[in-house]
């Protein structure tokens, strides 16, 4: 999560299935450490819906707005097998919906246009087609870089 760089990870991501998600929005100015969460789930969602910039680990360099609820309180087991409870807003709140939508299969391009997806998804097809050739002609795999954004979830 931190190599790539990303505030979130979902344990599905990387072949874990439980329903696990870790999450660390650690800024300048906000410094909360990682927090892990078994089981999550949303109890609560405000009505107020605000608009984020959303990019993922699992569609690696593409981004887009997703509108999702502004506040909400998820319920979850701490990493002691506590229940907790906590409020959310913010960069939190997009970040522990956008991982717990990886848990229920869902990614950020399945919350955009059919038009942006599709976009996005032939980009993608594109990008693993030239690798394949790539590989096949015997040809070093490229390095890839970290594209110039500030968070990706």
């Amino acid at each position: 999560m931190y190599a790539a760089p990303g505030i979130g990870l979902a344990a599905p991501q990387v072949g874990v299935l439980k329903r696990v998600i870790v999450l660390d929005i650690d800024r300048e100015d906000v410094k909360t450490g990682p927090l892990l969460m078994a089981n999550p789930e949303i109890v609560e969602a405000s009505d107020e819906d605000v608009s984020y910039e959303e990019g993922c680990l699992s569609v690696p360099e593409h981004y887009s707005d997703v509108v999702r609820p502004a506040k909400v309180k998820v319920r979850y087991l701490d990493r002691d097998g506590v229940q907790q409870e906590m409020a959310c807003e913010g960069l939190l709140a997009t970040c522990v919906q956008h991982e717990i939508d990886h848990l229920d299969g869902i990614l950020f391009i399945d919350h955009i246009s059919a038009l942006k997806r599709n976009m996005i998804l032939r980009k993608l097809l594109k990008v693993r087609k030239e690798k394949e050739r790539e590989e096949a002609e015997g040809k070093p795999a490229a390095e890839l870089e970290a594209p110039d954004r500030v968070h990706t979830l």
